[in-house]
């Protein structure tokens, strides 16, 4: 079973078993793909104008990796309103994105720990040379394909800044 379809039967089942937070979460994901479905879809019509229309809504499925992606920017969005809301001390809003993001998160692979992203962050940096923050650029480029879904990025950021500025000095 496709994530998407995964996706939709848990949809169903929170409908049937009334649980508000989950269908409502689960929909607004379901609006989501549909929407990055349609936008995949006019791109593909516009690179392959002849293409029949089975072929065409075929090319435009989001795939799984696609679909991750799309649910790891919509827990990203929660975390920055949990921080907004948390700074505005607004802790019943706060509770509720969180509350979001567990939901979300049964939908994205295992994520790696920062230990494992100090290593793979290291190994980057052994492959491409890097010996400052100038290098930065080059060892993400090496690292993201690796934790792309399975880490936050911010994280990966911060990880590969530490491992760099010490060598600066």
């Amino acid at each position: 079973m496709s994530l998407k379809e995964e996706i939709q039967e848990d949809i169903k089942e929170a409908v049937r078993g009334k649980e508000e937070l989950r269908s409502l979460v689960l929909r607004m994901v379901s609006a989501a793909i549909i929407n990055k479905e349609k936008e995949k879809r006019y791109k593909v019509s516009k690179e392959e104008p002849n293409l029949k229309e089975e072929e065409l809504v075929k090319k435009s499925q989001l795939t799984d990796e696609e679909l991750i992606l799309l649910i790891s920017f919509e827990v990203k969005k929660r975390k920055d309103s949990v921080f907004e809301f948390e700074k505005g001390k607004r802790k019943d809003l706060a509770d509720k994105e969180k509350k979001e993001i567990e939901i979300l998160k049964k939908y994205l692979p295992e994520q790696i720990s920062e230990e494992e992203i100090k290593k793979l962050t290291k190994e980057a940096i052994e492959k491409v040379g890097a010996e400052s923050l100038k290098d930065m650029g080059k060892v993400m480029a090496e690292l993201i394909p690796k934790v792309k879904g399975k880490a936050d990025g911010g994280l990966v950021s911060k990880v590969v800044k530490e491992l760099l500025i010490p060598k600066n000095k």
